[in-house]
């Protein structure tokens, strides 16, 4: 069945990018709703955006929403692996700021507020995206694929010059907890020579080396009390990807393939998917397809009940 929260849950904090503080409020939605974003501080205008990959402008650094209007609202793949991981498909987010609160720049504190405030499920069958066929999209560096499969499944391979992340890779079956379990307190990161960069350029204001971003220099690792997992970049990597896939606008039964892929590829994936006839399509799940999808059966004990540290 078709999930949405049982009340209100808010968050507030700075943008990762923008360092202006915002307080943002999750919304019980009715069934067919989808996920939307409304701009509660602008006044005038068509203030709301829909939570889908069209409306996205596509960026290397975050995933950033943009109505016909020109409201927009920004690093939002977050909230949205948070929703799609905690099996939550009709959501109201109600942002009184352009960009959404980093918060320790995981997802972990979005999905312990949502599983506390609880689940109502709705009675109407979930409908979703069943890929059907291979599609495909690459740059020179990069590539990100989505095969079919019976559920959403994910591989993701990094690759970076830094001593401290080198090559890492890992494979996921996201059904059920595993989002909670394995992806959802692993923070943003970034390389030490692209925060001087981002910063010098207006952006990562209000980023905080440690605090809500690992910072890699080399061997040398700025991440607070220390790594989450041992290979934390590719697994938030991998929390990226499920927000960004989120964005489909309907849960997707596929296997998704990143190579040193991130948030611009994978929205080009899914344009690529919607645009190549016959290579998605929707269907109603049944019960045996609901259980399949991210979320269902979370139960708290699964969910990181404070920081983790690698020794």
């Amino acid at each position: 069945m078709q999930n949405t929260l049982k009340a209100p849950v808010t968050f507030e904090g700075v943008g990762l990018h923008s360092g202006k503080p915002a307080r943002m409020t999750l919304f019980p939605a009715p069934a067919q709703h989808g996920i939307t974003f409304k701009r509660s501080d602008i006044a005038l205008g068509n203030t709301v955006i829909p939570a889908r990959w069209d409306m996205v402008e596509r960026s290397p650094l975050c995933t950033r929403l943009v109505n016909a209007a020109g409201v927009s609202v920004s690093t939002v793949e977050h909230i949205m692996a948070a929703l799609a991981g905690c099996g939550l498909h009709n959501v109201r987010v109600e942002i009184d700021g352009p960009e959404v609160p980093i918060m320790d720049g995981s997802a972990a504190d979005f999905v312990r507020e949502i599983m506390a405030t609880g689940i109502r499920r709705l009675g109407v069958p979930v409908r979703a995206w069943k890929v059907v066929k291979p599609v495909m999209v690459e740059t020179r560096e990069a590539r990100a694929t989505l095969l079919p499969c019976d559920r959403l499944k994910m591989t993701f391979n990094i690759e970076f010059a830094e001593a401290g992340i080198g090559s890492q890779s890992r494979e996921l079956d996201l059904r059920n907890g595993t989002f909670a379990r394995e992806l959802c307190d692993c923070r943003t990161f970034c390389r030490q020579v692209d925060v001087e960069d981002m910063q010098a350029n207006g952006l990562a204001l209000g980023g905080v080396p440690g605090e809500n971003a690992v910072v890699f220099d080399g061997a040398v690792v700025h991440a607070g009390s220390g790594l989450r997992h041992s290979d934390e970049p590719v697994r938030h990597k991998m929390l990226d990807a499920l927000g960004d896939l989120a964005l489909a606008g309907l849960p997707l039964f596929g296997h998704y393939v990143g190579e040193k892929s991130g948030h611009s590829l994978t929205n080009t994936l899914l344009r690529a998917l919607f645009a190549e006839p016959g290579a998605v399509r929707e269907v109603t799940c049944d019960a045996l397809m609901t259980a399949r999808l991210p979320g269902q059966g979370l139960v708290w004990s699964e969910i990181p009940a404070q920081v983790r540290r690698v020794a």
